[in-house]
């Protein structure tokens, strides 16, 4: 048994909440450098260069990338053979996300009450997802999630008939929707599986997997292969202003499902698609 002080967790979650707001993670960088020489469209090249630009701006002078500096998103995964001491584990990651926020002069955009809308000052509460594994360590992934993108997001419950182009299709209809909304050029994540609320998670997910990392399931792989092409031939292009980089990357989550369904869910992330991740 592994005794970890919350503390730790505080200290941690609130470095990763500055860090991903000013600094994109390696593959997204490489996604989007490869986006610059791919580009067809010379508007769309010159937008692409422009948010190059701003990326270097955000880490040179800690500046945030986005000024929707996002809905803080936490994963945890909880080696089983952890003891947490020192006071409530979800305080303790709330107080994180309030430091980061606060100390990191991070845009504040939560409401306490969804109808009331008085704002919480701080960004709290964070949305937080729990999962046991095998083991004494704690990964931890901060994905500050911004609401451009994030409303741009659907879940379709198809048919056990609708089979793998009703899915094809399901994803295609929720990018071609969100259009220019969701600042592309975007990475999709989408869930399959599972239920209504399951494939929401998997999709949700899907986003902090690294863009230039495909599924180990052969169909799953080629179909995000598949709609990366169809995605990028749309032209809705880079600021929605045509080209042919929409999607810097389509990552699909799969889950077992009920007989009777077909849930599918689609979370769009915007070009920075920000995360952290660190075992600790």
């Amino acid at each position: 048994m592994r005794t970890i002080e919350v503390k730790q967790i505080t200290e941690n979650i609130k470095e990763m909440c500055i860090e991903a707001n000013h600094f994109l993670t390696e593959d997204m960088k490489d996604a989007m450098n490869r986006a610059c020489k791919t580009e067809e469209s010379q508007l769309g090249k010159q937008i692409l260069s422009q948010l190059q630009e701003n990326l270097c701006i955000a880490g040179e002078d800690m500046i945030p990338i986005c000024q929707d500096t996002g809905m803080a998103v936490i994963f945890l995964e909880i080696g089983q053979d952890v003891h947490f001491v020192g006071g409530s584990l979800e305080e303790a990651i709330n107080e994180g996300v309030r430091q980061g926020y606060v100390e990191g002069y991070l845009r504040k955009s939560v409401v306490a009450d969804p109808l009331l809308r008085e704002n919480t000052k701080d960004n709290t509460p964070a949305v937080i997802h729990y999962s046991m594994v095998p083991g004494e360590q704690v990964t931890i992934t901060v994905a500050p999630k911004g609401f451009g993108s994030e409303n741009m997001s659907r879940v379709f419950m198809l048919k056990p008939a609708d089979g793998e182009e009703g899915v094809k299709n399901a994803i295609l209809t929720a990018v071609k929707d969100a259009g220019p909304n969701a600042c592309p050029p975007m990475v999709v994540g989408v869930g399959i599986g599972g239920t209504f609320e399951k494939c929401a998670l998997l999709a949700k997910k899907a986003l902090t997997r690294p863009v230039n990392e495909h599924s180990p399931i052969a169909y799953v792989r080629e179909m995000e292969e598949e709609l990366l092409q169809t995605i990028n031939k749309s032209g809705i292009g880079p600021g929605g202003l045509g080209g042919t980089t929409t999607a810097l990357a389509v990552n699909i989550n799969t889950y077992p499902t009920h007989i009777a369904g077909l849930p599918v869910a689609v979370n769009i992330c915007c070009h920075v698609n920000r995360h952290a991740v660190r075992t600790i």
